[in-house]
């Protein structure tokens, strides 16, 4: 049998596409290299599959990291709001959370790979499970697919839907890189997003502590008011993984600075006038200076501050101006040496991939290779947290006609 379509790659993605290509009549199959449908899916939002994010295209665009202009065409042709839609008419629940976040009901991954399974299922779009693909080789308008066990398909169309390299024991092994360039189509070069940051600093004792209502900045680039999470080696936590979506962009950012504002809220003024009142008061006038920085950061984080800023633990009454400076800055600038950013495999997206001037924006085939069609993490589109990559994922999949 020639099929229509053969996509290759049963994640966020390929599942999408066959629903929609389903939808136009077409015959479909899926080749997975893995024993069930969706595993990175199961995985994202630490199990609770952050959707999209109910917002418009406009902001969707604006927290996109790389080639969002590329993304204009798809993301208006199937809106977050439809993708939403999508969800609750195929039988899933949503919500939205803080920060726009769209999430099922029951908070379960689980539940959404459900839906795609089944509406595929009603479909009747062949799904192949543990059909690793070898080699995607055309012959005259057939693409010949080899797999492992030199199982063989052909089709009219092929849609490369494997993923990019990060978690790689889902099954994103770079694959589709490598039909990409097996086909004379340009692969950017590739880096991990949305990554956690390892520093120079030893942090270990710090690991588990999380820091709220924060903001960090590093070069140009300065994040909202958020909360970060130190691990044995460095940062995570939303504010850093958004962030490094961002610094993977720099040349070398080993030595760079990774200030931590840890008062937002408060100016040096307002912290003056804080330290004024509150150093005199009688609960603290002739206690040691670290029991006071307890009110104003973790308890198992103090230690770390007062060495980082070369801090005696005084009385209150002994402190001096010096000092008091040296706090006030560390409050607003606690500066941390980065040494890089973690391994790709590590991080929750790849950033890179195949060169979007190499696609058609509108239908998200090659430009090269007629039937040759690329969405989702493979292509060079990367977002920031908060659903705006599995949006990506939607879009680009049902953009295809």
């Amino acid at each position: 049998m020639i099929y229509d379509f053969i996509i290759i790659g049963g994640g966020a993605s390929g599942m999408m596409a066959s629903i929609s290509l389903k939808e136009m009549g077409k015959t479909v199959c899926i080749l997975e290299k893995n024993e069930k449908l969706g595993k990175k899916l199961f995985i994202t939002g630490k199990g609770r599959c952050n959707l999209t994010n109910f917002s418009d295209v406009k902001s969707h665009i604006e927290n996109i990291v790389t080639n969002s202009k590329f993304m204009l065409s798809s993301l208006s042709r199937f809106t977050p709001n439809q993708t939403i839609e999508f969800f609750n008419l195929i039988g899933l629940k949503t919500k939205v959370e803080r920060g726009n976040r769209v999430f099922p009901t029951s908070d379960k991954s689980s539940d959404v790979i459900k839906v795609l399974s089944n509406k595929i299922n009603s479909l009747n779009v062949d799904v192949k499970l543990n059909t690793e693909v070898i080699s995607v080789k055309k012959d005259n308008n057939i693409f010949n697919i080899l797999c492992k066990n030199d199982i063989k398909y052909t089709s009219y169309n092929v849609v490369v839907a494997t993923g990019g390299i990060s978690y790689p024991l889902t099954g994103s092994t770079g694959f589709g890189y490598e039909i990409a360039k097996s086909f004379g189509i340009n692969v950017t070069n590739l880096k991990p997003a949305l990554v956690p940051i390892i520093l120079k600093d030893d942090v270990k004792s710090l690991q588990g502590i999380v820091l709220k209502n924060v903001k960090v900045n590093c070069e140009k680039y300065n994040s909202e008011i958020g909360e970060i999470l130190f691990t044995d080696k460095g940062v995570s936590g939303p504010l850093i993984l958004s962030l490094s979506s961002r610094l993977n962009k720099l040349e070398n950012l080993q030595g760079k600075i990774l200030s931590i504002d840890l008062k937002p809220g408060l100016n040096i003024q307002m912290l003056e006038n804080k330290f004024e009142r509150e150093l005199k008061s009688v609960e603290f006038k002739n206690k040691y200076i670290s029991n006071y920085l307890k009110t104003l950061m973790p308890t198992n984080f103090v230690k770390f501050f007062m060495k980082k800023l070369e801090l005696n633990d005084t009385t209150s009454k002994l402190l001096n101006k010096s000092d008091i400076e040296k706090i006030f800055k560390g409050l607003k600038s606690l500066n941390l040496v980065i040494d890089k950013l973690d391994n790709i495999s590590n991080g929750i997206i790849t950033s890179g991939g195949v060169d979007c001037k190499e696609i058609y924006p509108k239908n998200m085939e090659s430009k090269k290779v007629e039937g040759l069609y690329f969405i989702g993490e493979v292509i060079d589109v990367d977002a920031l947290t908060g659903g705006f990559n599995l949006q990506i994922a939607w879009s680009t999949a049902k953009s295809i006609s």
